[in-house]
This record gives C-alpha cells, structure tokens and sequence, in this order.
C-alpha cells in the first residue's frame, strides 16, 4: 500500500529523531519540520491508527516494524540522493532540499538503479 508524501515525511522524521535523542515527542516532531503542534497531532492520530507508530501514555513516539521499514527506505533514498548531488557539484542545502522531494515520488526500480550506479562507482 502507498502512503502519502507526508506520511513518509513524519515517519523519516520520527527515526531521524529517535537516532539522536532517548525519546520522541509531537512537539519534536513540530520543531524539526517548522509545522503546528496540532497539524502534527492529527498526523500522529492517523499514523498510530494505521500502524505505522506507537504512542504512549506519557507520549512518547515509537515506529512500528511496518513504519520503521518506510522510515528507513526514506532515509536511505534522502541520504543516498543528497550524497549523489552533492557529488555532481550541487550545494549541500539544495542536494538536501531536492533529495526531500526526489524520494518521495522515486520509483524502486530507479532509486535501485541508482543505487547499483552509485556503488559501482564508489568501488572504481
């Protein structure tokens, strides 16, 4: 099933998140993305009732395996596009700004495609 841009975003958020601090809440999730605490709150609802995340009573936010797996894809495509773009001679703030946009709507066939680009000339 296919998740909207969004949804990917807050998932992407959350690991990127939880990989630099012990705990993570709404208000860290509204913070890093520039968004409204509620707008972020309303997301967080619709994640944790698709199974994407957990929320505890103190509320505290976890991904599920189905959400880390996204999360992680997410990742990986950000940092592997950025890089490559940084690469070709691009600034850094617009490798990141467009690699944002470019995972998103990237097909797995070519992000793999890339990928195996990327590699195979890192080992040259």
């Amino acid at each position: 099933m296919k998740i909207q841009e969004s949804a990917e975003m807050y998932l992407e958020t959350i690991l990127v998140l939880s990989r630099k601090q012990p705990n993570v809440r709404s208000i860290d999730i509204a913070g890093k993305l520039g968004y409204k605490k509620s707008s972020v709150s309303v997301a967080m609802k619709n994640l944790r009732e698709n199974g994407y995340i957990k929320m505890d009573s103190d509320g505290y936010i976890t991904l599920t395996e189905k959400g880390r797996e996204i999360a992680e894809t997410m990742y990986e495509r950000h940092t592997l596009i950025t890089n490559w773009l940084i690469h070709l001679g691009v600034n850094e703030a617009t490798a990141a700004e467009d690699a944002c946009r470019i995972e998103h709507v990237i097909s797995a066939e070519t992000f793999d495609a890339l990928k195996n680009h990327v590699m195979k000339f890192r080992k040259s």
